[in-house]
């Protein structure tokens, strides 16, 4: 019981959490030892926050979430690891975050303003950048990356390691084994790479230039001679765009996975 009026007398807040100003906790809500809640962090009801896990300012998590729960790995034995979550994030019922694993780096990590839909789930050490969108029970499986402002629809999976890089937008029901390039387009039971995400970048405010010069791009990743990765090297030498030079960087960096090509 507390005698905090923002905290309801039916939660359970263990000694030793960290507890930012003005936070809210509605009732039966459970927040660990080693848990540290910023600002204006608002759980509604029956949320679990536990581990080593840090909430941002201002994120707001919706009641049946968990929040900071081992990983689903076997290999883990109770190793001490993180989960960092960014600023006014959404996070809603029954979303569950794992931390992280000694041999995947030991941090799972979330950026800002992100929506977590009902039902969806990121896995251990896992990098999710910030404005990400998961729509209801999409699942991010272990150590995948996904770049910023990145839209994964209603029961997707991404396959562990995946890279999806910025603005690329997966359509629902689709499972995503492969790296994404980044503002791609990807749908299909077994994931595809249809195109670009053409309403994100309109809506993201990229010039008509830019957008252009993306088109041309993902045309020549298509149908140009030589292996997708010489194709990538040879537009990266041609082209002025920053946002073509972004998605031939992506696919040029080392990954643990294969591409999505263009079909």
């Amino acid at each position: 019981m507390t005698n905090n009026k923002n905290i309801h007398e039916f939660s359970v807040i263990e000694e030793g959490a960290s507890i930012g100003p003005d936070v809210r906790i509605g009732p039966f809500c459970h927040v660990g030892s080693s848990v540290t809640l910023k600002a204006r962090v608002e759980l509604k009801s029956s949320v679990t926050i536990v581990g080593n896990t840090t909430i941002g300012e201002d994120t707001i998590v919706f009641p049946t979430a968990t929040i900071g729960e081992i990983p689903q790995d076997l290999k883990f034995k109770g190793e001490d690891t993180e989960l960092l979550i960014g600023q006014r994030n959404r996070i809603r019922e029954g979303v569950t975050i794992n931390t992280g694993t000694t041999g995947g780096g030991g941090i799972t990590r979330v950026g800002n303003d992100c929506l977590f839909m009902t039902g969806s789930h990121i896995a251990h050490d896992a990098q999710v950048g910030s404005s990400v969108v998961m729509a209801n029970q999409a699942a991010v499986a272990g150590h995948c990356l996904i770049g910023d402002e990145v839209i994964i629809g209603g029961l997707s999976g991404v396959h562990q390691f995946v890279r999806i890089g910025r603005g690329a937008i997966i359509g629902a029901v689709t499972m995503v084994t492969n790296d994404v390039i980044p503002y791609g387009l990807v749908q299909a039971r077994r994931g595809e790479l249809d195109g670009l995400n053409y309403v994100g970048l309109k809506r993201s405010g990229v010039s008509r230039v830019d957008i252009m010069a993306l088109r041309a791009g993902y045309q020549m990743l298509k149908q140009g001679d030589g292996t997708f990765q010489e194709r990538a090297e040879k537009l990266l030498e041609e082209t002025d765009s920053q946002y073509v030079k972004e998605v031939v960087d992506f696919i040029l960096s080392e990954s643990d996975r294969s591409f999505l090509i263009p079909g």
